[in-house]
């Protein structure tokens, strides 16, 4: 990280910059790419103490993605949310010179209406550093407005002065959840009978735990475990200072290349002591989900989408039915929109879609920062890849909050139910666990 600061501070990149800039209005966004040498380090350790951070991987395919600093951010809330961090990028990519090397950041919430205090409900951020890994080649992406690259570097000087820590110390202790169990198991019950009344067809019931510890936990240590133990999945997380959301999901929302889309119908799972994957239950929400992801897709299309074969997606010890849904989009039609269209999917809210997220709020259902919402990029072309937030953790210091998930549908019982959702904890529970293996990120080699 040394050399690529020194890059930042040189009088080549003033140069570069200035020359993108030269006539530009000073609100301008100017990206500058900086080549670096070819690594397998995925720069974890390079996560600030403070300051903004994003961080996306897909492990299995040696691709990620660290962004630190916020050059520009958007934040919304209510029905139109995602339609007013459309019109903001959009506004914001009709000039951007090096905007096609840049990122953009993207999360939010299960609900429009969330009113939590620890994230906005959703946010759209171009990280002022951008480090990049893909497709073998590596990179680096300075960001600043036209007339703000002496104090954007100044604040990646401040930002870079201190690491957060990739060890985990301490044990973690859980609160007793009796009650909260209790409680859940009943919203199970009165579910079931509102299914078997035929007023609904799926509910998903979520789960929180809250753990302890006697030290601050770093979200560098959790992010460094959960590439090591999930790589099939994404791996993310955002934070500022003791503060982090991060997970590792099996789920993508929608992917847009060009005119293509692509989004997962994934529901149904099993791990180890569980019935089967193929249960009649679990083909029924497998069926919900891609019926509702077709419908969706096929709004923004002249031609019917595509189903792949079902097959199972495994996610470290658990496993679901997944099918790949793609089609061809219209024009005019931007990643935000098919986002706003399938979110929320059945697997993550229910069927129909009104009466799940009725019956939700009728019966209290709190969802913490953006567990079950989205996650991903996007570029300046306006292509991008947005995950469903699931295998959350929620980071405060020395507090943690697991959430986990279940579909209700008819066939369910309680108590496997709340297995299920014991074993999604594992996810994280695993990378929590100070006695695991330790994977160490090593950083950068530029």
């Amino acid at each position: 990280m040394t050399a690529l600061l020194a890059r930042l501070h040189s009088p080549d990149t003033a140069a570069a910059f200035a020359a993108l800039a030269a006539g530009l209005p000073a609100t301008t966004p100017i990206s500058l790419p900086l080549p670096l040498a070819p690594t397998a380090q995925d720069w974890l350790n390079q996560l600030p103490t403070h300051g903004p951070w994003w961080y996306y991987a897909r492990p299995v395919r040696g691709e990620c993605m660290l962004g630190i600093g916020h050059a520009f951010q958007w934040s919304s809330a209510g029905p139109h949310r995602l339609a007013a961090l459309a019109h903001a990028f959009a506004g914001m990519r009709r000039h951007w010179p090096g905007g096609k090397d840049a990122r953009a950041f993207c999360g939010f919430a299960f609900s429009s209406e969330t009113g939590d205090p620890v994230l906005p409900n959703a946010l759209l951020a171009v990280p002022a550093l951008l480090l990049i890994r893909h497709d073998g080649h590596c990179r680096a992406v300075l960001t600043a407005p036209a007339d703000a690259l002496t104090a954007t570097l100044r604040e990646l000087d401040i930002a870079l002065a201190s690491q957060q820590s990739t060890h985990l110390t301490g044990v973690l202790r859980p609160t007793d959840e009796t009650l909260a169990d209790q409680a859940w198991l009943a919203r199970v019950g009165a579910a079931l009978r509102d299914i078997d009344a035929g007023r609904l067809a799926k509910v998903v019931l979520a789960r929180r735990r809250q753990l302890r510890s006697p030290q601050p936990v770093t979200a560098a240590a959790v992010l460094s475990r959960l590439v090591a133990q999930q790589p099939d999945s994404v791996v993310y997380g955002h934070g500022h200072d003791r503060l982090a959301f991060v997970g590792a999901t099996p789920e993508r929302l929608v992917r847009l290349q060009g005119r293509q889309a692509t989004a997962d119908a994934l529901a149904g799972t099993a791990w180890p002591g569980s019935p089967s994957l193929e249960i009649g239950k679990n083909r029924h929400e497998q069926s919900l989900v891609i019926d509702a992801v077709m419908a969706a897709l096929a709004r923004h299309s002249n031609t019917s989408p595509v189903l792949a074969a079902t097959c199972a997606r495994s996610a470290g010890r658990l496993s679901h039915l997944r099918n790949k849904i793609s089609v061809d989009v219209a024009p005019g039609c931007n990643i935000f929109d098919l986002m706003a269209s399938l979110h929320p999917t059945p697997a993550v809210g229910g069927w129909p879609g009104a009466a799940a997220r009725n019956w939700l709020q009728a019966h209290g259902e709190v969802r913490s920062a953006w567990y079950s919402g989205g996650f991903g990029w996007l570029d300046g072309n306006g292509d991008g890849d947005i995950a469903v937030a699931l295998r959350s953790a929620l980071i405060d210091g020395e507090r943690i909050e697991l959430q986990a998930g279940a579909g209700i549908v008819t066939g369910s019982h309680a108590p496997t139910e709340l297995a299920e959702t014991e074993a999604k904890f594992g996810t994280l529970l695993d990378a929590l666990n100070k006695h695991h293996p330790e994977r160490h990120a090593t950083g950068t080699a530029d």
